[in-house]
């Protein structure tokens, strides 16, 4: 059966992929990169004093899906604690493993749109790749105390 919301979440992708908001250049962060396709992304995160994200960027070249999420995740990391993220982090990548319902996105804003994807092994990579950089510069944070940005 048909996602009667299919055309609403691929018009959410093309328009995060089209128009991003927190894409930025970003020099001196490693890539996170997937091999099969060539994507490559990074992620910066700011902590403000006030202990929660004040800013998140992306920087990178790839498909629709990987560019998309990245702005997408970016969105969804501001105003929230660095284990607050954490944690919407790896729920979602456990939708897209299929450890949790896709339906668990419905609780993510814009990142719902990416409920067709957990549905296609091919593409979850893409999806996933920000999300997976976006773990690691959390660890980075966590190892500062919570108070530089990860670099």
């Amino acid at each position: 059966m048909s996602d009667p919301y299919q055309a609403i979440y691929e018009e959410i992708i093309h328009e995060h992929y089209k128009k991003p908001k927190y894409r930025r250049i970003l020099e001196g962060l490693p890539y996170a990169e997937n091999p099969s396709c060539g994507d490559r992304v990074r992620i910066s995160i700011q902590v403000g004093d006030d202990g929660h994200i004040a800013s998140a960027a992306f920087d990178g070249s790839g498909c629709s899906i990987s560019m998309s999420s990245a702005d997408i995740l970016a969105e969804d990391l501001i105003g929230k604690t660095p284990e607050e993220a954490r944690a919407q982090v790896e729920r979602f990548l456990a939708v897209l493993r299929g450890e949790l319902d896709v339906d668990e996105l419905d609780a993510y804003g814009d990142a719902a749109a990416f409920k067709g994807i957990a549905r296609l092994p091919v593409r979850v990579k893409c999806a996933a790749l920000a999300w997976r950089a976006a773990l690691a510069q959390l660890d980075a944070i966590k190892s500062k105390g919570n108070k530089a940005a990860a670099s």
